[in-house]
């Protein structure tokens, strides 16, 4: 029997987290194919509310139970889980969620520096699990997420939920079938306006205990007004919007282009431009993914289309999504799907889409069948996606500042990236930054471990450079929150 003392013994710095053996059979977990599957919710911001939301609306779910380090978020999805007529149980810290047998499988939607962490404790407690988007918050950390998942064999979805989107899975089969050739070059961009997010004198908040909000990162104070959601702009616990937004189209442009694997190699150039703030992570920001035969660019930008005013940039009449171009047309879309062009931009073939929303039904039915093969977006391929998001910002952050001839240089032999790299430069000068094109940061090429769990080698680099990118690519996890390699 697991008591309470010895879970949260298992969990502690000496400890590998291992848990006791899980003695009922994966079939039983969930109970049987026609019960409804005993959810608990990790993490109840914007993300986790919208999931009690869908949990209590779904009649193959059952909410058992409740948990978030904020006592005034808790709270408030109680509250809506009472007039439901239920009556979960309540927790702030996760490993009293862990330990309770009438909770099957989890649902992660905490800031990302806990991802990775949660799901190792909840596969070793026996739990399945559906853990939000970008699902690691390093590359070493998806590795051993996908490792503790085949270890234990549990069902275990990534949030990237374009994956069940019906138009994005429509479009991608009529594209394999060969209608208009091979994919042969993607662009992806994600243009959303977020402004900057302030300075504050460093602080520890009193509202809760701020040591388990950090968890795995290191408890420092914060410099920043509002704690909650600006943790993305901060890379102890966010990836940016690379990883908080840009991963949804890399994904999706992934699967309907039929890459399962990663590129060779990734560079990243962009910068913080137009705020003065505590942020960290850039907010315009050009990645080239270097696949064998399907190069990929990936544009972010959180400035408007002109300075003074909230209304984006467009791409392909689109703001967020991709284009995946064939041999003889293209796919343009995500958010409501998308249409298909051929090579003159005329309009063949719409597929509409409605935004993945049975991505929980293709969990949950998963949990069921006991079949890791019924996911949608299985932890690998969501592992994959992050490592596309990691390695681009381990570029830049491996970077220095060097003018536009420079980036210029660099890029020329990527398809599209000069092309984008030019309208990179005049979306800075609309926003009145011109003077910033003189201090882009460059990033280097960085190769990657097939693995996805490190870095191969850094383009021009010494062995000192290597061994930064490679202590980037693990992370660092501070006791008693540290794990060891699965």
């Amino acid at each position: 029997m697991t008591t309470r003392r010895s879970f949260l013994r298992t969990t502690s710095a000496a400890a590998t987290l291992a848990f006791p053996s899980v003695r009922r059979s994966l079939a039983a977990a969930a109970g049987s194919a026609n019960e409804a599957v005993r959810l608990a919710v990790i993490g109840l911001g914007g993300k986790g509310k919208s999931h009690v939301k869908q949990v209590l609306g779904l009649p193959e779910a059952r909410l058992t139970a409740l948990c978030d380090v904020d006592p005034e978020r808790l709270s408030a999805q109680v509250a809506v889980a009472r007039e439901a007529g239920l009556q979960p149980f309540t927790a702030t810290d996760p490993r009293r969620i862990l330990e309770r047998p009438d909770v099957d499988a989890v649902i992660i939607a905490t800031p990302n520096h806990w991802h990775a962490l949660l799901t190792i404790w909840a596969c070793r407690a026996g739990k399945d699990v559906y853990v939000e988007k970008p699902i690691s918050h390093q590359m070493w950390e998806g590795a051993q997420m996908v490792a503790i998942t085949r270890q234990t064999g549990r069902i275990v979805q990534s949030g990237t939920q374009y994956r069940s989107d019906e138009g994005i899975r429509a479009a991608a089969a009529w594209i394999k079938e060969g209608h208009i050739g091979k994919p042969k070059f993607a662009h992806v961009a994600w243009y959303e306006y977020r402004p900057g997010i302030g300075r504050a004198a460093p602080h520890r908040p009193t509202t809760l205990d701020y040591d388990l909000y950090c968890g795995p990162a290191a408890a420092e104070p914060l410099t920043r007004p509002k704690l909650h959601y600006d943790w993305h702009w901060v890379w102890s616990t966010g990836d940016g919007d690379l990883g908080n937004s840009g991963v949804h189209p890399i994904d999706a442009c992934r699967m309907m282009a039929g890459l399962t694997d990663l590129p060779r190699r990734a560079l990243c150039l962009g910068g913080r431009f137009g705020v003065d703030d505590a942020g960290e992570t850039p907010n315009t920001q050009l990645t080239l993914l270097d696949y064998p035969g399907l190069p990929m660019l990936v544009e972010n930008r959180n400035l408007p289309a002109k300075a003074g005013q909230k209304a984006m940039d467009q791409f392909r009449g689109i703001r967020e999504g991709f284009a995946l171009d064939c041999e003889g047309g293209s796919f343009v879309g995500l958010k409501g799907g998308g249409w298909i062009y051929d090579r003159d931009g005329k309009r063949l073939k719409q597929f509409p889409g409605e935004g993945g929303s049975r991505h929980m039904l293709n969990f949950l039915r998963a949990v069921r069948s006991r079949r890791a093969e019924d996911l949608n977006a299985p932890v690998l391929q969501g592992h994959y996606s992050a490592v596309l998001c990691h390695i681009g910002n381990l570029s830049w952050r491996l970077g220095r500042p060097e003018s536009a001839a420079a980036c210029r240089d660099a890029v020329r032999n990527h398809p599209g990236a000069a092309a984008a790299l030019e309208q990179f430069e005049r979306h800075l000068v609309a926003n009145d930054l011109e003077s910033a094109k003189a201090r882009f940061v460059l990033g280097p090429w960085l190769e990657l471990d097939p693995s996805g769990e490190t870095i191969r080698a850094v383009s021009g680099a010494d062995a000192s450079t290597l061994a930064r990118a490679r202590a980037l690519a693990r992370g660092s996890h501070r006791a008693p929150y540290n794990f060891v390699a699965v």
